[in-house]
């Protein structure tokens, strides 16, 4: 197995990617297949997870019969947003993150023509945005999946995806270096030109960037650092986060904030603690409030990386009012006025990944 074979110049960064590969013999390979699972699960196991594991393992297992038998011909899932990308990139993500792989049943073949829609769906300039609509959020969701998904496919797939990953990747690094006032600085919006940031488009960014990164690409440490200094602009004396720096906290944005801090290398420490704390707190009352979905995304993903007691006790909320919103043909999904651009589709597949956490399947989830 060949992984990678990228080679670009991003204005002052120089990475050369062509020389990372590692060929891998059966043998080897069969005892990397072996010994993964239990190197995924390395920490200890969580006794609320273990409580909730049979009601979100039916829960999900239904989800993703709905999601697949959902997908359009084209490889694309429906949606407010037709042929969007970062509706197909989440949906191929929740079946990663159940443990399913391409090519292989059950869902292989679903899974296969999601990434391949994904691959199609490149402009000559390297945006992975799509024909929908939803700018970074789209560019950097995709750019996010197939990190995650190199490395599990077939051959000639994994050439394309090496291919694509290249350019996505300069889109994402060359629009954090757009000139901006200091306190917008290392982050990023809806374009890749844009000249002001946000948490929530940072957020996703960061994790597409982090993932890339982990999975072996050459993305420069600067790129995560200067992310990072954004994101702490961002935060807030009582614990919480906000969508720009010097706004109101909310939850949706403290859970991005909470999740950049652990994927970034603050562990648990002082920041992160306030933001665990002011999480767990306002989930309680305002979990309902808008952007449902994507709060329970965050939330769920940042309480588990943060781990120990704080999850124990948050978990039993969580999981609770999750499950509860799912429908009898396994979706789920938000009032409009929640979720303003929402559809089935995209909010089945947010809750699966919320709910996927403590499988740690996709390599983003292991702590």
């Amino acid at each position: 197995m060949i992984i990678g074979h990228w080679s670009l110049v991003i204005g002052r960064w120089t990475l050369d990617v062509g020389r990372w590969a590692f060929h891998v013999s059966p043998l080897l390979l069969a005892l990397a297949l072996v010994t993964a699972p239990v190197l995924a699960r390395a920490d200890a196991a969580s006794d609320e997870d273990a409580k909730f594991q049979k009601a979100f393992d039916a829960a999900n297992d239904r989800a993703l019969a709905y999601l697949a038998k959902a997908q359009l011909p084209n490889g694309s899932w429906p949606g407010d947003m037709h042929d969007n990308t970062a509706v197909a990139s989440l949906s191929v993500m929740a079946f990663l993150a159940r443990g399913y792989t391409p090519s292989l049943p059950p869902y292989g073949s679903v899974i296969d023509r999601g990434i391949d829609f994904i691959l199609n769906s490149q402009n000559a300039e390297g945006s992975l945005m799509g024909y929908g609509g939803g700018q970074m959020y789209s560019h950097n969701i995709s750019t996010l999946m197939l990190s995650e998904v190199s490395g599990m496919v077939d051959p000639e797939r994994q050439k394309r995806i090496d291919a694509v990953l290249a350019k996505a990747l300069k889109i994402t690094l060359d629009a954090q270096r757009v000139n901006k006032p200091e306190a917008q600085m290392g982050g990023w919006r809806y374009e890749p030109h844009s000249s002001d940031s946000d948490l929530s488009h940072s957020g996703w960014a960061l994790m597409a960037l982090r993932s890339a990164r982990n999975n072996g690409a050459p993305v420069p440490r600067e790129a995560i650092d200067d992310a990072m200094k954004f994101i702490m602009r961002c935060s807030n004396k009582d614990g919480g986060f906000s969508y720009q720096p010097n706004g109101g906290p909310s939850l949706a944005m403290s859970g991005v904030g909470l999740l950049c801090l652990e994927l970034g290398g603050r562990h648990r420490d002082a920041v992160a603690t306030k933001a665990a704390q002011y999480v767990a707190k306002e989930f309680k009352d305002k979990w309902n409030e808008r952007f449902v979905f994507y709060t329970f995304y965050y939330v769920g993903q940042a309480m588990f990386q943060f781990g120990g007691e704080e999850w124990e006790t948050f978990a039993p909320l969580f999981y609770g009012t999750v499950l509860k919103l799912q429908r009898e043909d396994g979706s789920w999904i938000a009032m409009r006025d929640q979720e303003p651009t929402a559809g089935p589709c995209y909010s089945t597949s947010m809750a699966v990944l919320a709910l996927s956490v403590s499988y740690r399947q996709l390599p983003i989830y292991q702590r």
